[in-house]
């Protein structure tokens, strides 16, 4: 099920805001669960038992990490920062995060490592040794994200920046919560322990609540759908010229940051309407001036993340110049790799760790700092947009064919004026013009719906109107994170 659905829009949400606000407080925790649950399982029940077990195997590792073996029912205060660990409370976080990172590996990498290992033995000329299986994996949804939530958990507990959740249905509320469940933002257990708690319900928060999503609805529907069907044309076309090759490739950054952002601010308004307060996981980043800065902006959730808990605990800036540049060129390859179990997700993740080491390399002599800021901003963009290249592209032949294109190194054929007709049409022409005024020109929905006045409800909720409308006339409407 996705937020820009007609069973979303006027069946779930409606049932599930109902039912939870009329529910008595005590038995929120356990409504919101069992909802989450059915808008997770809608696609594959399957998948509910998966996640289920994750959730019941990190809640088990944290309170042996809190408690040991007894004493379960009593309150517990958080570890103490720096202190020593048992080898008890070791065994549990590593086991926890190990486990949870198999199945992670498992389901994500299986037939991706097969595959790698058929291609590898094949080409020294040893097929006996190919493994033809049968087996093909489904990739759940979402699981990157509760894995990733499950790890959370487990690593704040023990090393105290947070407090063990007694009850098993407010830590299952956690990593089930349908708003941020199968797409993010990555909310992390010490972001939102204290919500668990206890939480303040307000006109003003459901109202703002309201606002985001209605601004999210418009950014996927509007903007990132209609961006979206120009990129497709240019990415599964065989040929094209060298402008329509640089109108899909803006097209598709366009796409997949309305996509994304929008999907945060549906799930960050979803959470207000709970009650509950998520962080900001955008901040502008096409008005960047460096790819450093762009990973300041961009997916912060995911940004953070992986500097807590991978670029820190590797040693981050702390063990020598050289150890900072391999820290960031392999968290970025991971951070890649955890997009996608294909080699273009790990080229991606190489470009922007090789930009952020050479940044890093130059330092205040840096191009980025003597050019003036149109142009850092410009150069930033392209940057990315070359990096998103390989991101969209569905093999590293056809990443490499495209980035030709851009050049005038593509192939000609007599059908890409047919592209050409597709592309340059009113539509298409309109919103990819407009989703560049919005990234450039207009303030972004966090400080937007900072400071709500009647005004801007009313104009919200016309746009929310409208995208319901254009909605209902839509066939193409993917979530592209959805497959991460």
């Amino acid at each position: 099920m996705v937020f820009s659905s007609h069973i979303f829009l006027f069946y779930f949400l409606p049932v599930a805001l109902g039912l939870y606000y009329i529910a008595p407080r005590q038995f929120r925790h356990l409504l919101l669960s069992l909802v989450s649950y059915v808008f997770y399982g809608w696609a594959n029940p399957y998948f509910v038992v998966l996640m289920f077990g994750s959730t019941v195997f990190s809640y088990l590792c944290g309170m042996i990490i809190a408690h040991g073996f007894s004493g379960w029912d009593r309150a517990a205060p958080a570890l103490e920062k720096g202190g020593e660990r048992s080898s008890l409370q070791k065994w549990a976080v590593g086991l926890s995060v190990a486990c949870s990172l198999a199945v992670l590996a498992v389901f994500k990498y299986f037939n991706f490592a097969i595959e790698n290992y058929n291609a590898l033995v094949d080409a020294v000329g040893m097929d006996s040794l190919q493994w033809n299986n049968f087996l093909k994996i489904t990739l759940p949804l979402g699981i990157s994200f509760y894995t990733f939530h499950c790890i959370s958990y487990i690593v704040d507990i023990y090393r105290g920046d947070g407090k063990v959740v007694n009850n098993f249905v407010d830590y299952t509320c956690y990593i089930s919560m349908f708003p941020q469940l199968v797409a993010g933002p990555i909310i992390r257990y010490r972001e939102i322990a204290y919500q668990l708690q206890g939480r303040a319900y307000t006109f003003e928060k459901f109202s703002r609540g309201v606002t985001f999503f209605s601004l999210g609805m418009a950014k996927k529907i509007l903007l990132a759908n209609a961006c979206g069907k120009a990129a497709d044309t240019c990415f599964n076309a065989g040929a094209l010229s060298v402008v329509d090759a640089w109108y899909g490739m803006f097209a598709y950054a366009f796409q997949i940051y309305f996509d994304f952002s929008g999907y945060s601010d549906m799930a960050i308004g979803l959470g207000l309407m709970l009650g509950f307060v998520f962080p900001k996981n955008f901040d502008s980043p096409y008005c960047s001036q460096s790819i450093t800065e762009f990973w300041r902006r961009w997916h912060l959730s995911l940004s953070f993340f992986l500097r807590d808990y991978l670029y820190i605990p590797l040693g981050g800036n702390k063990k020598g110049e050289a150890r900072t540049y391999v820290n960031l060129f392999t968290v970025m390859l991971l951070g890649g790799l955890w997009h996608g179990a294909a080699w273009n997700y790990v080229i991606w993740g190489a470009i922007h760790g090789g930009m952020l080491g050479f940044e890093r390399m130059q330092g205040k002599s840096s191009f980025y700092n003597r050019a003036p800021k149109p142009v850092r901003i410009g150069l930033t963009f392209l940057i990315a947009c070359f990096a998103w290249v390989f991101f969209r592209a569905p093999d590293l032949p056809s990443a490499l064919h495209y980035m030709a294109s851009l050049f005038g190194g593509g192939r000609t054929q007599e059908g890409m004026y047919l592209v050409q007709g597709l592309l340059y049409q009113p539509h298409y022409l309109t919103w990819v013009t407009a989703a560049a005024v919005v990234v450039w020109c207009l303030p972004q929905t966090w400080d937007f719906t900072r400071r709500l006045t009647w005004l801007k409800a009313v104009w919200c909720l016309a746009l929310l109107v409208f995208s319901m409308m254009v909605l209902a006339t839509q066939s193409y409407n993917p979530f592209i994170y959805f497959i991460f």
